[in-house]
């Protein structure tokens, strides 16, 4: 679970502090760059789980994705930032495996991550360069300071179960600059001898290469960053049928939603008990996401996975209360990715943090409530200890949608916004965060609140001033938000310009 990040020298992330709580919406305008948030998030996923020049070419561009590892770098004109640098609070699992299958228990679950990279050119006309790691460093958080880095509202039944042991050794992975040196310290029960890295002949992170026999720490670590992922659910692919064969766990594009349907159905509470497909315990899990799924739509009565024998397919179906079944290829987009954040809800092997750009596209405004309801059942309940009914699991959205920003708890919501910054004589722009005054990140003086005059777009979204034609008369037409009826329920009858 992502808690904090700070992002220095990336893309427009000139010097970003943003708190996350379980639940976090990012607000703010198209093109202020609301997106780079999430690829500095899954560019550290990448990172710990592939060679560097792997992960920074996963990450996209403004035309999808990038050519240049320059481009990752914060940049005015041909002026580029030196390096970058991320610095992460995160809580991690207790227990885990590594590559190899071998079990890890972290003797800390409340860590520090943080990593510098700079370009290195090197030269020929075909070259994009490559990436040097100048600092790598993981380190646990000590008791006595748990309480400055965990700000949001939560019970001590949630904080007991999710932040677990104590550490003395100050660090698991360390940096001595002077020697250009990386160290890997062991605490898997073994006091051997730190292991020293020339940081630049790596040509991947320390903590990508964890095992947990010397680092199990390092190896949660790197499993917890593995599972920061971006959702991009694409109708196209919740659409599509299942083998037999596919795996039970759903794609970031939305692909294999019957397959993990059918596998919760099937093993019932996720921790490997098998039920027949036809028992009550399956029975309840389809009941559960067509709940889920009336409330965006009135007219369901069943969700069901059928399994096709002579085909070996697996196709999804919903039924409605007149009895008529429809499959997966015949629902709206909107309805398909509910379903799909529905039963991602019920899957406790879903953990880590999710990241969804406007969730609520193809949703009725009358139904975005009930979005962000199930949203937020997607997060841990800070209420209630962790455990397989409850996850280590969080939400990230970014939208600009008012109907959304109106309708999400005060405590979530983050404006995103360009500020400006002069250097070397030049004028640029920078993204930054801001809470709303009085909510946790204000009072505790972690993050700048944002002005009422940001959100008033949002509270009051409709534009009222006239259209101005070529000819430089007004439009003489008579819009829906012109009519008498309508004026009252607007919340500032004033133009707006």
């Amino acid at each position: 679970m992502l808690i904090r990040l700070q992002a220095r020298g990336f893309k427009n992330l000139v010097d970003v502090d943003v708190w996350f709580g379980p639940f976090t919406c990012i607000a703010g305008a198209n093109g202020v760059g609301k997106s780079n948030l999430f690829d500095a998030i899954t560019f550290l996923s990448a990172l710990a789980d592939r060679p560097l020049m792997d992960a920074a070419l996963s990450v996209r561009d403004e035309g999808g994705r990038t050519g240049d590892i320059r481009s990752l770098f914060n940049h005015v004109g041909d002026e580029f930032a030196p390096e970058m640098s991320f610095e992460v609070d995160m809580i991690i699992p207790a227990t885990g495996f590594d590559d190899l299958g071998q079990e890890a228990r972290a003797s800390s679950t409340f860590v520090s991550y943080a990593i510098s990279l700079r370009y290195r050119d090197e030269g020929g006309i075909h070259s994009v360069g490559a990436l040097e790691l100048t600092r790598e460093e993981l380190s646990y958080i000590k008791r006595g300071e748990i309480s400055k880095h965990l700000r949001f509202d939560h019970s001590s039944a949630w904080k007991k179960s999710a932040i677990l042991g104590r550490r003395w050794t100050p660090n698991y992975i360390s940096t001595d600059q002077s020697r250009g040196v990386i160290k890997v310290h062991q605490d898997g029960g073994s006091s051997g001898k730190a292991q020293s890295l020339l940081a630049a002949n790596l040509p991947r992170t320390a903590l990508s290469a964890a095992s947990a026999a010397e680092s199990p720490t390092a190896t949660l670590a790197r499993r917890e960053m593995q599972s920061w992922r971006l959702l991009q659910l694409e109708p196209s692919a919740l659409r599509e049928p299942d083998r037999f064969t596919a795996p039970a766990k759903l794609s970031s594009d939305g692909a294999h939603l019957p397959a993990t349907l059918y596998h919760l159905a099937k093993s019932g509470n996720g921790n490997g008990e098998i039920f027949d497909r036809n028992s009550d315990r399956g029975a309840r899990v389809y009941s559960r996401v067509a709940t889920a799924l009336s409330r965006l739509i009135d007219d369901v009565r069943t969700v069901k996975v059928d399994r096709d024998e002579r085909r070996e397919l697996l196709t999804l179906y919903v039924t409605g209360r007149d009895g008529t079944s429809h499959a997966a290829r015949a629902l709206s987009d909107g309805t398909l990715r509910f379903l799909a954040l529905a039963v991602l809800a019920l899957d406790p092997q879903t953990q880590g943090t999710i990241c969804l750009e406007e969730p609520e596209n193809g949703i009725h405004p009358i139904r975005i409530p009930s979005m962000i309801n199930l949203l937020e059942d997607l997060a841990t309940d800070v209420d209630a200890p962790v455990c397989p009914d409850n996850p280590l699991r969080q939400v990230i959205i970014n939208s600009h949608s008012p109907a959304v920003v109106m309708q999400v708890p005060e405590d979530s919501l983050l404006m995103a916004d360009l500020v400006e910054h002069y250097k070397g004589g030049r004028q640029f722009k920078s993204l930054a965060f801001r809470c709303l005054e009085g909510t946790w990140r204000h009072k505790a003086g972690l993050m700048q609140s944002v002005s009422l005059g940001k959100l008033l777009a949002y509270l009051n979204p409709v534009i009222v001033n006239d259209e101005e034609l070529e000819d430089g008369s007004r439009a003489k037409r008579k819009r829906v938000v012109d009519r008498e009826d309508f004026r009252q329920y607007r919340l500032f009858s004033e133009t707006i310009t």
